[in-house]
């Protein structure tokens, strides 16, 4: 060190080392500073509220989007502890989603979808922040889709208008046909008759996609409610099946149904709403099983719940395409092979119904080896 200190070329070396040091640093700094104003900045402009919480839950950066929707400004907002938040009056329906009550503390969540003062609608995304395991926060986004629920619901009407000025005038053609192939009208022949009968399935397919359509659309508007009575599940399984008769035959199915010997607990259901449950997976279990095939249906119950499953032998669902099968319009591609007709929106509807009874449906498949599908009622007590 003292070698250094008396040579003037050695000190000039350290202080112009030092000074590079230094630059860098400052050189640093300015880059974190720049790049903090821009994420800033970045958080500041979007258009979805942002809160980040840092790891006490207090609020640490909140944008001019979310200060609005909490109608807060931002110096009261900072350091505020979320939990506070969401206690606010304008809060609520955040509160239920974000917060586990029983343990008092943040969920992490996906777009869950909430409705806020002024008929605001969100979808609300919480992420919890980790390091190396470590919490360090969460960021939550509240993204405004209004105006896409908006459109939504013009489409729902829309579909509903359509399909209810639809229905009349096949009605009508239905009875006229039915009346023509009875003979009221005079004797026809036989290739008359043939015409007829084709034009009849035609015009029921159409009045069932009517129908299909009739039922999304009330589910999406909230009206797919019920007039709930207290029932035997059995006895509506029986009418069913009974109902289908002449499609069992035509398909030559076995269909295994035993009533069971003791009466079950009741269910309180609405019995055409339950009828098209029971139905949709009938006709799904004859449609997509070969000729001669096997279909087994089953109720039985334990200490909650009414439990029904039908099995069948037939074509099943792909593995990768499973997740999809309650929703809209999907209809799996082994399936649209070899039957055409269809609108995918039966298995959509029957998950619906099944859910507004607080009930459950799943199901069990694989491919060219059969599927189940199951779902439960709530006993009535």
């Amino acid at each position: 060190m003292e070698n250094i200190l008396n040579n003037p070329d050695e000190l000039r070396k350290v202080r112009a080392a030092l000074l590079n040091i230094l630059e860098d640093t400052d050189d640093l700094r300015r880059s974190a500073v720049d790049e903090r104003n821009k994420t800033t900045a970045i958080i500041e402009n979007l258009t979805d509220g942002v809160i980040l919480l840092n790891r006490k839950k207090q609020i640490e950066i909140i944008n001019s989007s979310a200060v609005d929707l909490f109608s807060l400004d931002k110096k009261t907002a900072a350091g505020m502890c979320f939990l506070d938040l969401v206690n606010r009056d304008n809060a609520n329906q955040f509160r239920s989603i974000l917060i586990d009550e029983d343990k008092k503390r943040i969920k992490s969540t996906y777009r869950e979808g909430a409705t806020a003062i002024n008929d605001l609608h969100f979808e609300i995304t919480s992420v919890l922040l980790k390091d190396n395991e470590e919490e360090k926060g969460f960021l939550i986004i509240f993204h405004d889709v209004t105006k896409e629920k908006l459109i939504e619901k013009m489409k729902t009407e829309f579909v509903s208008v359509a399909a209810h000025q639809l229905r009349t005038p096949l009605s009508a053609i239905k009875w006229t046909i039915q009346m023509i192939l009875d003979g009221d009208s005079g004797e026809i022949n036989e290739e008359q008759r043939d015409l007829l009968g084709k034009t009849y399935l035609s015009n029921e397919r159409m009045i069932v996609l009517i129908n299909d359509l009739l039922n999304v659309s009330r589910i999406e508007e909230g009206r797919l409610l019920y007039n709930q009575e207290i029932s035997q599940l059995e006895d509506i399984v029986e009418e069913i099946i009974n109902s289908s008769g002449e499609l069992i035959k035509i398909k030559k199915m076995n269909v295994d149904y035993k009533k069971p010997e003791k009466l079950l607990p009741k269910v309180k259901v609405d019995k055409e709403k339950m009828g098209v449950v029971i139905q949709n997976l009938l006709e799904n279990a004859i449609k997509y099983t070969p000729e001669s095939g096997n279909i087994k249906i089953t109720i039985e119950s334990d200490n909650k719940n009414v439990i029904f499953k039908i099995k069948d032998s037939g074509v099943g669902i792909p593995k990768n395409q499973q997740d999809r099968i309650f929703t809209k319009f999907f209809r799996a591609e082994n399936v649209t092979r070899m039957e055409t007709d269809g609108t995918g929106l039966g298995l959509y509807t029957t998950k619906n119904i099944v859910q507004a009874h607080k009930g459950e449906i799943w199901f069990e498949s694989e491919e060219n080896k059969g599927t189940a599908f199951y779902f439960t009622l709530p006993i009535n007590k």
